[in-house]
């Protein structure tokens, strides 16, 4: 069984975690009504005072908060300290409409290295390993929340940042990097990569990577697993809620444990707000019980997933989520079908092709089209046209089997689709330049 770092939480009884997120929930509600006037506003509309919510039970009765809700208090509305005690601000990309900020004292930093240190050392990582951080440095949380944790275990870290793949390579082979943190669309890149420079992955040290910041699914984790040579371990976080480290898989690979004496997690309905019960399929929300700069509560994350409470094989007790399984804002409706990008990446490594893919959805004629194009590699883009033909044929049988709607397929040369050393861009919609 693996080292835990902090066993005395990941591996509490049920009544014990639920005891301390009750306490720390009560506390975090009145400090909000108190010193937010975004929150006492939306609990007066209500008609609840603090005293109404005092365990973990009283949580549904508090209402939702969602990203528009940070957009409309930009920069700072949603504060619960002075600007004179936030010592680091990050936000989004800001790719539409405004950007939302986030803040987080000193006491919130050490917090979140503390999340970010259980989730390499649930990888295996202490400090006898060198990370390489992957992840973007900045006003993106992830590069700086992996840096953290791993500074606090001790490891030897590599801020590396994004970009520059061939360098990075050069660094992972001459540094004896043993952890690879970053998105896992960029692993498969820095994969490839490699394997182009005429490396294998026996030239590199990497035993595990810890990959978030986008959906993935499990045909990708056996290709990362296969190509690197590690165990590719899930990680998951907003920027809303801390950055990484929210929740991470453990050595058993079955669903990202929530640090909830940090989190407390619920499934929703998306469409009517009602808390489902475990295992069922909904809209994860996130309320923050520790911080004090912005402890948001009840955050639609929009992430779809379920949870369960057992005790996993590890022997941890927290709470697990799944894999997210696409986003209710990601989920394309073609044609009355409901389609996620996340079922074609499936059907794309199920008939071994790469991950680097990009859907496109057009509207002719008030009709909704759908067309996969999808990366070869450059021995079967020397295929006859016959022969790229009836692949693509073939693999649209195959998409048109699992998601029940027609798709095209069109097969392009390597370095086709740009890749991205951040978040990788999957969806072009073009029916929302139309409308």
């Amino acid at each position: 069984m693996a080292r835990y770092y902090q066993p005395e939480i990941e591996t509490a009884p049920r009544e014990a975690i639920r005891a301390l997120q009750g306490q720390r929930l009560a506390a975090t509600v009145r400090r909000v009504y108190d010193r937010v006037p975004f929150y006492r506003n939306r609990m007066q509309a209500l008609g609840l005072t603090p005293e109404d919510v005092r365990t973990v039970d009283d949580l549904h009765k508090l209402p939702f908060s969602c990203k528009q809700d940070l957009r409309d208090t930009y920069p700072y509305g949603l504060f619960a300290v002075p600007l004179r005690d936030v010592v680091r601000l990050h936000a989004s990309s800001g790719t539409t409409g405004k950007q939302i900020v986030t803040g987080y004292t000193k006491r919130d930093l050490d917090l979140w290295a503390d999340c970010c240190a259980r989730a390499l050392t649930a990888a295996g990582c202490d400090e006898t390993d060198v990370v390489h951080v992957s992840y973007g440095y900045g006003l993106f949380t992830g590069g700086l929340g992996a840096d953290a944790g791993a500074i606090r275990l001790g490891a030897t870290t590599v801020p590396v940042s994004s970009g520059n793949t061939q360098r990075q390579i050069t660094i992972l082979r001459d540094f004896g990097s043993t952890i690879l943190c970053c998105t896992p669309s960029y692993a498969l890149h820095l994969a490839e990569t490699l394997y182009a420079s005429g490396c294998t992955r026996d030239d590199i040290s990497l035993k595990a990577g810890l990959f978030g910041a986008e959906p993935w699914t499990n045909q990708m984790r056996r290709q990362l697993e296969e190509l690197l040579g590690i165990r590719a371990y899930d990680i998951y976080g907003l920027t809303e809620i801390i950055g990484p480290g929210v929740a991470f898989e453990c050595s058993e690979q079955a669903g990202m444990h929530v640090n909830e004496d940090h989190f407390i997690v619920e499934v929703i309905d998306p469409d009517t707000g009602e808390v489902l019960p475990e295992g069922q399929q909904g809209e994860l929300v996130f309320s923050c019980i520790t911080k004090e700069a912005f402890p948001i509560l009840r955050y639609r994350t929009r992430d779809i997933g379920t949870i369960s409470h057992g005790t996993c094989a590890c022997g941890r007790t927290l709470t697990r989520m799944s894999k997210p399984r696409g986003r209710t804002d990601d989920m394309l409706i073609i044609r009355g079908v409901n389609v996620f990008p996340s079922q074609i990446e499936t059907v794309l490594l199920e008939q071994g092709y790469t991950a680097n893919y990009r859907i496109v959805v057009d509207r002719e004629n008030n009709f909704d089209s759908i067309e996969v194009q999808v990366e070869i590699s450059n021995e079967i883009f020397s295929d006859t046209v016959r022969g790229l033909t009836e692949k693509e044929k073939a693999l649209e049988e195959a998409l048109k089997s699992l998601l029940g709607v027609a798709a095209r397929v069109r097969l392009l040369e390597p370095n086709t689709i740009a890749c991205s050393t951040g978040k990788a861009v999957r969806v072009v919609d073009r029916r929302r330049l139309l409308d």
